[in-house]
Parts: structure tokens; sequence; C-alpha cells
């Protein structure tokens, strides 16, 4: 008898970078049943998987992780064998303002679906496999020159950070404790398509084609390391399949930059794809107040993904910012819709019957 198809549960796969791994592993990997587990707040939205929605292979389910009955009835209906594990609140700035709504979701909720994984695997652990997808932002801030690695202390400055932080450990120790299969990832700042607009590149990108101010923090100096969304998608998809159990790895895009000196470089390609005249938009850069906890720099080093899962970026970071300020030009109607919440209208239409 043939054995059955794998089935992947993919928590948070309508948000950002959740939807372009749904999107990967739907379209690369047709055997595999698909699931996407995701409770659909403000930054997750099914527009950004339309393309897959009536995919044979893929399924949606409107299910939050802070509800461990309902996840433990997906468990026992879908029989996963493996969790990608992306559902969290994201944005430091939300965290400054509400810090509990990020314990209870990438605290509790990443525990409910350890204990989930835990329960159902319980008789046989060979094969399964829990991937906890996380940040650099654990690890602090760098000084002018090193890099963090696998084995930098961890040491969170925002109640983002530290949430993420907790969630890591806690991870940890259910492999330590309980022998769950487990892997983590680790990694920089993500830019790309279907971004929602409160993060600095959408946020900026929408700005200037709106003609609206571009707040920048402090004195603009404060550095990133960014990853193209669409290659975190294809390192998750490696470590997933070829990471060893109980490791971490680190995945960034060698491509360090000053706060200032991208949005400079923002107003300077959206000006030319918009036929504007050179300069066109600089003044719309309108320093702000620093928001308090700010890292000053964070770089991430991927050598260990590189050496041994044979990954690294497939863009540079001039042709995937392009790409990404083609995509929000094409697609404003996308963008009105996030950012007019018209969008929740579509969830209703198309699941008013689930949840």
């Amino acid at each position: 008898m043939p054995l059955p198809p794998p089935t992947l549960l993919i928590t948070g796969g309508a948000g950002f970078i959740g939807s372009h791994v749904v999107r990967l592993f739907v379209t690369k990997y047709p055997g595999y049943r698909i699931v996407n587990l995701d409770a659909l707040t403000y930054a997750g939205n099914l527009e950004n998987l339309r393309d897959v929605e009536k995919a044979p292979n893929y399924f949606f389910e409107k299910i939050n992780i802070l509800e461990p009955d309902a996840l433990q009835r997906i468990f026992e209906y879908y029989k996963p064998d493996g969790v990608i594990h992306l559902a969290a609140e994201s944005h430091v700035d939300r965290s400054i303002l509400s810090p509990l709504d990020f314990v209870y979701t990438n605290v509790i909720g990443t525990v409910n679906l350890l204990q989930a994984a835990r329960h159902s695997w319980k008789d046989k652990m060979e094969g399964k496999r829990f991937y906890h997808i996380s940040t650099d932002e654990v690890y602090g801030a760098l000084g002018e020159t090193g890099f963090f690695t696998e084995t930098t202390r961890y040491d969170p400055h925002s109640p983002y950070s530290a949430s993420k932080a907790a969630s890591d450990h806690f991870v940890r120790a259910y492999h330590d404790t309980y022998g769950l299969p487990v892997v983590i990832s680790n990694c920089s700042n993500n830019y790309g398509p279907n971004h929602f607009p409160e993060k600095l590149i959408p946020l900026f990108i929408n700005n200037i084609i709106t003609r609206k101010p571009l707040p920048v923090y402090g004195d603009g100096l404060y550095t990133r390391d960014w990853l193209f969304v669409k290659d975190h998608a294809t390192a998750i998809d490696r470590v997933y399949h070829s990471g060893k159990n109980g490791e971490t790895y680190n995945i960034g895009g060698f491509n360090e930059w000053k706060n200032i000196d991208l949005v400079k470089l923002l107003c300077k390609l959206v000006d030319e794809k918009r036929g504007n005249a050179p300069g066109t938009s600089e003044p719309l850069i309108t320093f702000v107040k620093d928001r308090p906890g700010h890292d000053r720099r964070y770089a991430i080093d991927a050598t260990k993904i590189h050496k041994e899962l044979g990954w690294s970026p497939s863009v540079t970071f001039e042709e995937g910012l392009s790409l990404t300020i083609d995509w929000y030009l094409q697609n404003t109607e996308w963008l009105q819709h996030v950012t007019s919440g018209a969008y929740l209208r579509y969830y209703e239409e198309q699941y008013r019957d689930r949840g």
C-alpha cells in the first residue's frame, strides 16, 4: 500500500513571509498536502494567495494558535508530519505599545503548537519535524563590526525580540526535554512583494507613491541586513528538508544598509520608475524622535546554512528592491485594500462559513 502524502502545517501562511512559503511548497511539492493555519489578523491577507487557493493540495483553516482545543482538532484531523511555524506578532513599534499581545501570540501560541505536536507525535517522532522561524533581533545589537552567529548570546532589547527569544527557548526545551524533532532559523529583515505597509520598505514605497512624509528614526544611521523574501522561502525549504534536528541556522542577505541610505535609494528608484525628475521624493524625508530600545546594527553571518545546506541569496539587493518596487507600482489596488481594511470583505465572502 502506498504511503499517504506528507502533510505540512504552515502557521501564519496568509502573512508576508508565510504566503511566499505556502506558495513555494504548494507549487514545488504537488504531492504534499499544505495546510495554511492563520487567524487572519490585520497583517494576514488571503489575497496574497489567490493564485494558489484553488490548488488541489492546498487547504486553509482559520485558526488562532492561542486556542489549544482548535489546534488539537486540526492535528487530529490532518495528522501532520511537519509544522513550519511563522505565525507571530512582528512589528517592534506595536510591541512597545502593546507588549502583552506579543507575549500571548509569540510565547503562549508557540507553546500551544509545541504541545499539540508533542501529543500528536508521541507514539512516533521519526519522520516528523517542528520548524520554528525566528529573528536576528533576539541577539540584540552589534557595534560597528562583527556578525551574529548561531552561538551569539541572546540579548533582546524590545518586547518583540524578548517574546521571540522566549519562544526560541521553549522550542529548544521541547527538543531537550521531550525529544521533539525541531529546527530553528533566525533571519534578518525581509523585504519583497505582499509586505504589509507598516515596515520600512513597503511603508516608504507607499508614502513616496502617495506623497506622504518618510519618517526616519533618529539620525538615520541604524543599520540592517536585508533579505529578499523569496530567498528566505527557499532557505526555509532547505532547512525544513535538510536541516539537522536540534540545530539553528542563521539566514541573512549578506547585505547591510543604513536606513538613511536605503530611503534615499528608494526615493531614487521610485522616481526613476515613475518618470519623476531626479530628487523629487527626497524632500519627503523627515527625521522623527527615536523609538525606545532601538538596536543600532544587525548583521547576520549565514556561513553555516551556506556550507551545510548549500543555500545563498539568488538576487542582489538592488535587483530585489527593483522587483519589489515594480510589484507595488503594479499592485496599487492591493495597497489600497490593505491600508483601507477593504480586504476584510474578501475574507467574509470567501470563508463566511469557516472558523
